[in-house]
């Protein structure tokens, strides 16, 4: 017995340590994500200014993405710090209050979400073995006792109408500049095409395979906002493009 304590022991002692490589790996992970995020953000305010709405739209998705991991990366640094805190406890994983078991669920589901902390792959394998394959396994699908707040915040989708239309009415209220969705069309296709109504009710599958075909157009994202690509494949303006159904005021 006294060997296989020791041997925890020593497990434990190598999972505090990941954690604490992790937590300071997460201010050199933030700050490439908080200058995409701001650059997003003033893209998304040109294009509004443009009133390139459709654009601005799907430049949002980016901007959604970063500050979703961003505090995901909040969550994660709880989580962390609460386990190098109470790393005894983990020598006795089946009498852990649940904060530790919500603590070490969060860690190894997102280690599957974040390749910006490799550490955590490494610990979830140590947490595995501590809680069991049962609890790991629940734990990397997301359910259970981990925080449903860290799912949303690193898998949910992106592309939620609804959301992108939020973040783009907040950047443009910042910009002096009134955007009215009313009439807006719930779906707007990347490649400009005729939306689809039943687009929206596709299971997340679906969604997924649509992006999948169509990652060549998203490449347009790294250029300027004001580089709109015309169907030929150049970069000039178009003014003549066929405008959307939407309003942007400038207020006085």
């Amino acid at each position: 017995m006294g060997f296989i304590h020791r041997r925890t022991s020593k497990q434990t002692g190598k999972a505090k340590t990941l954690l604490e490589l992790a937590l300071s790996r997460l201010a050199n992970a933030r700050r490439p994500r908080l200058a995409r995020k701001s650059i997003s953000r003033s893209d998304v305010g040109q294009l509004v200014a443009l009133s390139h709405l459709d654009r601005a739209l799907h430049r949002a998705e980016q901007v959604i993405e970063e500050d979703n991991m961003l505090e995901a990366f909040d969550i994660i640094e709880l989580y962390c710090n609460r386990l190098i805190e109470q790393a005894k406890q983990l020598d006795k994983p089946n009498e852990c209050g649940e904060d530790i078991r919500e603590a070490a669920a969060g860690i190894m589901f997102a280690a599957g979400w974040c390749g910006d902390l490799p550490e955590l792959l490494f610990a979830r394998t140590i947490l595995a073995n501590k809680f069991g394959g049962d609890f790991a396994t629940i734990a990397k699908e997301g359910t259970g006792i981990v925080n449903p707040m860290l799912v949303w915040k690193l898998s949910g989708n992106k592309r939620n109408m609804e959301l992108k239309k939020k973040v783009v009415k907040e950047i443009a209220a910042e910009n002096n500049i009134q955007v009215d969705f009313s009439e807006f069309p719930e779906v707007v296709l990347q490649n400009g095409r005729d939306n689809d109504p039943h687009h929206h009710k596709l299971n997340h599958e679906a969604i997924y395979q649509i992006d999948m075909d169509e990652t060549s157009e998203s490449d347009s994202d790294h250029s300027s906002p004001c580089d709109i690509s015309t169907s030929d494949g150049s970069n000039k303006w178009q003014p003549e493009q066929k405008k959307v159904t939407a309003s942007v005021r400038t207020r006085k």
